[in-house]
């Protein structure tokens, strides 16, 4: 085909992102020139954010890395040629496998970009012979685990079902910043009546559509939660058909909630009862009701518990399996390529059926760096891909100390990262343009096939072709390799994609014209009332959260380890509690090094509200460090009354080499079910940054 012919190329979005967009990819003279909406994906045919617009500058930007880069002794790095990087690789490989086994290496993946082809990775390092890998994740597990616990699956109704609801709830959620897409169905339900309450403690883009708005302390959802359940109950809003047919554990549940008043969680949540009342009468009044609940707010060490007692508002009120009705946290419809749990949980993981233990996970995600210190037999090696665990994952010191503690780190990325920065030899990674993929969602429930469009810039290697050149100078087994790891062209990989994709009675070149609904997609999840929980209902009592997690069987609420009211000398040396949520700008670590995104977002801040700043003597505009016993950062101080006083805010994302690193400040300590991280727990204190 002539370079200079245009081309229209239906593609998706492969960020770690709820919408995972459907996109039609204008290309002109082997560049991407225009990026927009892509009709067939009918949850996001609004079109593409601003990241994905974004996209024509990310895949051409001069920052981008197009060569291998070698550590210089004296600082910095230096081109190195792509066969005396990868026999460095080997010999560090070799090396260490043979003084300490396998295990002694670190295979470190993350969420960065999605797609079948990510599973090469995995089936290199069991060609190894195994290594060291992650359990848990730092973006969702414990409203997963509680999701499970409580109806048995992670599943919700369709995004366009929406507007049948007659209440939405926005709890912890921000939509109208993180899942923009979303928004859309809430302004259609709202125009045909529905009413939308937003909890949160901050005022976000997405709380001023709301038409009841709390704000509770940070970490004390569960509270209000129970309350609200007690007070439907009280109130006699309980559908009892459904819960008498479909839901264990009410009568203990009921027990449980009759001892949240409005007023006891009043305190607790440090928001009005008269609030928490007319919150439960919306809900009680209005039905089909739809909870959506964010990520958030499960970030901390109460969180699975907080998510257990969500869940059973619309138990409690039949929304569950009714259209325009339902619980809304992680829609893995379209997940039916391995295990139905996305990530690997638990320690006691296994990829699949009746697999070896090769790379059974041992290091906790969430004390990633303490337990990389820890590890035995002792970590040598550290791979790193799709992923920025020195900006992104808790207690970031530690974590830097870990990797500086290696003797040798690769890392594989786009751009020198916080992570890259760290690593001996740093590997060009492909864009999404450059090999043909295959991709799942967890908000949508469609099959989407990412076309290549575009051979690599420079020297840019695909990650199977990296794999498959190193396995040959590690002198693994042909044959093996070929079965493992697809490739060497591009013709094989799409011969590759064909034959998972059939596995499912699906055809690639169906995929290839525009997104499919999954085999396993219900419109209205539940709608058989079938849960695959022991009971074969919704459990409101859980005996297996007790036997796997020690937690109460009852979705109890207690105080979080920081956050909470739990250490009045802790809270007395820092008592302001440290907000990092996402930014619509960004997805985590991810575009903010692009100008297109520098222009609107420019540099790191810290948000405060004016009354605590007024306390403190600091005025709006001037560097303020912010502080607690693991680190401090100092920042320009913005002042804004959308923060509830005794809150700080500063958007995760930001690199250390961008002035910004929250994570300096976050504890490496796991969440109360599903190992995940509760970073979310972090209490400071600031002052006027030293001159």
């Amino acid at each position: 085909m002539n370079a200079s012919q245009r081309r229209v190329v239906t593609s998706a979005c492969p960020r770690n992102c709820y919408s995972t967009c459907g996109l039609s990819l204008q290309v002109e003279g082997g560049r991407l020139t225009a990026v927009e909406p892509l009709a067939a994906n009918r949850a996001t045919a609004g079109g593409p954010c601003l990241k994905g617009l974004a996209y024509v500058e990310r895949v051409a930007s001069p920052d981008r890395l197009l060569h291998p880069l070698r550590r210089q002794p004296g600082g910095g790095f230096a081109p190195i040629r792509w066969d005396d990087a990868l026999d460095a690789i080997a010999e560090q490989l070799e090396e260490a496998r043979r003084r300490h086994g396998p295990r002694s290496v670190l295979y470190y993946s993350a969420s960065g970009t999605k797609g079948l082809l990510n599973g090469a990775g995995e089936a290199f390092w069991r060609l190894f012979g195994g290594a060291t890998t992650t359990y848990g994740d730092l973006c969702w597990p414990a409203g997963l685990e509680a999701g499970r616990l409580t109806l048995g699956a992670n599943v919700h109704n369709a995004p366009w079902d929406l507007p049948n609801a007659r209440l939405i709830v926005l709890w912890g959620k921000n939509p109208a910043e993180t899942n923009l897409h979303q928004m859309g169905f809430i302004e259609a339900a709202r125009t045909r009546g529905a009413a939308v309450v937003v909890v949160d403690p901050r005022r976000t883009e997405s709380a001023e559509r709301a038409d009841l708005f709390l704000r509770p302390r940070p970490g004390s959802d569960g509270a209000l939660a129970l309350a609200v359940a007690g007070q439907l109950i009280r109130e006699g809003r309980v559908a009892r058909d459904f819960v008498d047919a479909h839901v264990h554990g009410f009568d203990d549940f009921a027990r449980l909630a009759a001892t949240w008043t409005p007023v006891r969680a009043s305190e607790v949540c440090d928001i009005p009862a008269a609030q928490i009342e007319a919150f439960a009468a919306l809900w009680g009044e209005r039905r089909p009701a739809t909870l959506i609940a964010g990520y958030g707010m499960q970030r901390y060490a109460n969180s699975g518990q907080t998510l257990r007692a969500l869940i059973a508002l619309p138990a409690l009120t039949g929304d569950i399996g009714r259209p325009g009705g339902g619980w809304q946290f992680a829609n893995l419809q379209s997940h039916v390529f391995g295990p139905h749990d996305p990530l690997p949980l638990y320690p006691e993981y296994r990829p699949e059926q009746g697999s070896d233990d090769l790379l059974r996970p041992t290091i906790a995600t969430a004390r990633l760096g303490a337990d990389m210190l820890a590890a035995d037999p002792p970590l040598a090696v550290a791979w790193v891909e799709r992923g920025n665990p020195l900006s992104q994952n808790p207690d970031s010191g530690r974590v830097r100390q870990a990797f500086r503690a290696l003797d040798f780190r690769v890392v594989v990325d786009q751009f020198l990262t916080d992570s890259a920065r760290e690593a001996d030899i740093v590997l060009p990674a492909k864009s999404f343009l450059e090999q043909a993929d295959v991709l799942t969602a967890y908000w949508h429930p469609y099959l989407q096939y990412r076309a290549k469009v575009m051979d690599p810039p420079g020297e840019v290697r695909t990650e199977t072709s990296i794999y498959r050149a190193l396995a040959a100078r590690l002198g693994f087994d042909p044959a093996a390799v070929d079965a493992a790891i697809p490739g060497p062209d591009d013709q094989t990989v799409e011969r590759w994609l064909a034959a998972r994709v059939a596995a499912l009675g699906l055809d690639l070149e169906t995929l290839k014209a525009g997104p499919v609904l999954s085999p396993d997609f219900a419109e209205v999840a539940f709608a058989d009332r079938v849960f695959p929980t022991p009971s074969g209902r919704i459990e409101l009592r859980s005996e297996e959260a007790a036997a796997r997690w020690g937690a109460n069987p009852l979705p109890e609420f207690s105080e979080p380890l920081e956050a909470g009211r739990r250490d009045p000398q802790l809270a007395a040396r820092y008592p302001l509690l440290l907000m990092t949520p996402n930014t619509k700008n960004r997805i985590h670590s991810q575009f903010g090094n692009l100008a297109m995104i520098r222009a609107l977002d420019p540099a790191p801040t810290l948000q405060a509200h004016p009354d605590d700043a007024a306390a403190r003597g600091l005025v709006h505009g001037e560097r303020v460090r912010v502080f607690n016993d693991r680190g401090e950062l100092t920042l320009p101080l913005a002042l804004t009354s959308a923060l509830k006083p005794g809150c700080v805010l500063a958007h995760n994302g930001w690199w250390e080499s961008e002035g910004g690193g929250v994570n300096r400040l976050s504890a490496g300590r796991e969440t109360d079910m599903g190992h995940g991280a509760a970073f979310h727990e972090n209490r400071v204190q600031i002052e006027r940054a030293a001159q």
